[in-house]
């Protein structure tokens, strides 16, 4: 169902910036600035993700002589535009290890699910939910144990073509879900559980992608209390197997995005706080970083 796209260093986004009104989108080819796309009529990424031609209309668009912003001079908006954001659980051996610990009322739910022909996919967010990098995610205010969760973003076209890829923190509050397994909507989905961006990175094959790394930092006052690394190469499942069951009996006629699980699992003993930093990094993508706040 997938068809990996040519790689270029191309970066889809979305921004606004004192200098023009409204939301932009905007296309990082140079590492310097951002090409103002909307100014050559693109006021909505969508259409640009339903192309045949993507790579070579990013191309064309950034020899087009557009306007460009210093990359300080701008804010970065989620580059989730209209899409829903689904997640895949279970897709990491450490996934699966935590899972297990933190429930044994749940722990052979999630021991099968990991080696099961059909991969656990749930609803995350609606795009007006979705949190901007910079601002704040949540922790719920009745949890006692509440992790970020640093997530490879695959982004979907209304065919379930992957076009391009991104950052997702799927935050989630351990102790909801370990109490029982049908708590996992509230422990998953409530307000600013959800943060993507910084942009969408067009171009990478699965193969590439499989490469990068991926980072969790989290700073509290200051001090970093907790850093952890992994590699996308450590999914268990191809990205073609995950959007095909995604995209079965489904209907997204504006695309969707789809976490594609955690491989960074924080100590038993640790919970985010109200005022920590998350701070996210996949190496061929760049770095999502988020305060933290109770909701």
């Amino acid at each position: 169902m997938t068809t990996p796209i040519q790689s270029v260093p191309f970066k889809l986004c979305r921004f606004t910036t004192p200098s023009a009104s409204g939301i932009r989108v905007g296309l990082i080819a140079n590492g310097h600035g951002v090409l103002d796309l909307t100014a050559a009529g693109v006021p909505r990424m969508a259409p640009l993700l339903e192309r045949t031609d993507l790579v070579g209309e990013l191309r064309r668009l950034s020899d087009a002589g557009l306007p460009e912003h210093p990359m300080d001079g701008i804010r970065l908006l989620t580059p989730v535009e209209s899409q829903e954001v689904w997640a895949a659980g279970v897709t990491y051996l450490r996934s699966k290890q935590a899972r297990m610990e933190e429930s044994e009322f749940s722990a052979s739910a999630y021991d099968r699910v990991y080696d099961a022909p059909r991969p656990e996919i749930f609803f995350k967010s609606i795009a007006e939910k979705v949190v901007s990098p910079g601002d704040a995610v949540g922790i719920r205010r009745d949890a006692r144990w509440s992790v970020p969760e640093p997530e490879l973003a695959l982004v979907m076209n209304a065919s379930g073509i992957i076009v391009g890829f991104t950052i997702g923190n799927d935050m989630s509050s351990r102790d909801i879900e370990g109490e029982n397994l049908l708590y996992l909507p509230q422990a998953k989905t409530y307000t600013a559980s959800c943060t993507v961006g910084p942009w969408i990175v067009v171009g990478p094959t699965e193969d590439d992608v499989r490469q990068w790394s991926i980072q969790l930092e989290i700073q509290r006052r200051g001090e970093t209390v907790f850093a952890g690394e992994t590699r996308a190469g450590q999914i268990k499942r191809r990205f073609a197997e995950l959007v095909d069951y995604l995209f079965r009996s489904q209907v997204f006629p504006h695309g969707a995005v789809l976490l594609t699980g955690a491989g960074i699992v924080p100590d038993d003993s640790f919970t985010l706080e109200g005022g920590d930093s998350v701070r996210i990094t996949i190496s061929g993508i760049g770095t999502l970083e988020n305060p933290v706040a109770v909701v």
